[in-house]
């Protein structure tokens, strides 16, 4: 997804911390933590507000794991997850769910695919009996990959190629990395998806959906023990896979960018836009590491609120800048990429942009931050973070992702302080190490006149 939509999901002015000392003792009590003998680890955290539970299988496999020829299959394997088991016929999952009165659907994202449910305690039972059935017997047919290729390719279409800033965010970042798969988006190139067959879906099912390489998180109102024994016995006698754990696959390691990269990108839009992107390092040792804790504020300096200084300086002081963003994720198996993105007002360049961008990033080299303006972004960040334990599907995520890309749900606390802990000084050093022109690549959205067509149609198969 572009940049914009890729900035912190919960960013919530420094009043939600009261919400945290609000929220009653159970809501933010450690999980519970299972492993079957086959592998399938079980995180439990109970939730009692409200009658309601939440059910998320989190698969450690994404677009990452991908090879050549065949980017987008992690995402097709998705939609083909919904078509139907021997035991449970293409479309009644769907349909049992919502006659319990719950949603379910599901993401594939870099790094991890993920499947949820949220319902009824009292159906907890029926979403764990469905949810295993599919992990070892799903049905794949050469009829029904054919239907779904074609809503996959149609889905790329809406959500990309007809998407001037999307386009840009993905040929920026097949520039950016030069040998990382994070270089292949998510949904796959066109003519993979073309070429894709039936055996291609089944080959990375077979390969990747096992339960040693799974994690099922389930929060909400709900006993430990009794949760275990049910999760023991509908997985239990599923097989464990020879899968290599995370920490033991090959590490990916992105090349030293030796100098700038610029593409110009043209597709029909509106307004020129813009994307400034450097490569920044992601947590490993959540305990040794510093630096991610310190772009993550960083972040938050630069756009972590409304008053914040690229809003404050280049939309509503200078209007340079119709809009104007920064994004960056500390939390992946691969390396992350700081962002800079932004619309130029009218009368204004991309080039003015770029300009006051550089401005505005030699400015905290120069002159780091203040005190005050630290601890009031270290509280609107923190209060993002905190912020995620009142939702159950949020606490889920929170649990699910820690876990599927080689952390662990117990460093949850630890990042926390390590963000209380951020200096001025670090900030600046990271600042001055890693937005230098050697390790930029920007990406220029180019307008070409808009054609008049009717509104696209979304197909009914896209889930999410």
């Amino acid at each position: 997804m572009a940049p914009d939509y890729r900035i912190a999901c919960f960013r919530f002015f420094s009043f939600f911390l009261f919400l945290f000392v609000l929220t009653p003792f159970q809501a933010i009590a450690n999980p519970h933590e299972f492993v079957l003998d086959n592998g399938l680890k079980l995180i439990v955290k109970e939730d009692r507000r409200s009658p309601v539970v939440v059910s998320q299988i989190w698969y450690k496999a994404g677009s990452i794991d991908e090879v050549n020829g065949v980017s987008g299959v992690a995402h097709v394997l998705e939609h083909m997850m919904f078509k139907g088991t021997q035991k449970v016929p293409m479309g009644e999952f769907s349909r049992r769910i919502a006659a319990a009165g719950g949603r379910e659907n599901a993401f594939t994202s870099y790094d991890y695919t993920a499947y949820y449910q949220q319902l009824h305690k009292r159906s907890l039972p029926m979403a764990i009996e469905l949810e295993s059935d599919r992990m070892r017997n799903l049905v794949l047919t050469k009829e029904e990959f054919e239907k779904e290729i074609k809503v996959v390719m149609e889905e790329r279409r809406l959500r990309t190629d007809d998407q001037a800033r999307a386009l840009v965010y993905e040929k920026m970042m097949a520039v950016a990395f030069q040998a990382h798969p994070y270089k292949n988006p998510i949904i796959g190139w066109m003519n993979d998806l073309e070429n894709m067959r039936v055996e291609d879906a089944q080959a990375w099912y077979d390969r990747w959906y096992a339960p040693n390489n799974a994690v099922l998180v389930v929060v909400g109102d709900v006993d430990a023990q009794a949760v275990y024994r049910l999760v023991k016995k509908n997985y239990g006698a599923i097989e464990a896979r020879p899968i290599l754990p995370l920490t033991a696959r090959k590490p990916q390691t992105e090349p030293p960018q030796v100098g700038s990269k610029r593409i110009i990108v043209k597709a029909p839009a509106e307004l020129p836009y813009m994307i400034m992107g450097y490569h920044t390092p992601t947590i490993k040792n959540v305990a040794a590491d510093w630096e991610p804790y310190a772009l993550e504020i960083l972040e938050g300096i630069l756009d972590g609120h409304a008053s914040a200084r690229l809003n404050k300086s280049l939309v509503r002081d200078r209007q340079i800048a119709n809009s104007v963003n920064a994004s960056y994720s500390a939390l992946s198996r691969g390396p992350s990429i700081f962002f800079l993105s932004a619309v130029p007002s009218a009368g204004k360049t991309v080039e003015d942009l770029e300009h006051a961008l550089r401005g505005e990033i030699h400015k905290i080299i120069l002159e780091s931050v203040t005190d005050e303006e630290l601890a009031r972004v270290k509280a609107q960040v923190i209060a993002s973070h905190v912020y995620q334990r009142d939702s159950i599907q949020s606490q889920a995520i929170q649990l699910g992702r820690m876990e599927s890309i080689g952390l662990s749900f117990h460093d949850i606390d630890t990042i926390l302080d390590k963000l209380k802990a951020v200096t001025p000084d670090q900030i600046r050093a990271v600042t001055k190490k890693y937005f230098t022109d050697d390790n930029l690549t920007m990406a220029i959205l180019d307008p070409q006149p808009l054609e008049q067509k009717a509104p696209a149609r979304i197909p009914s198969g896209l889930r999410h």
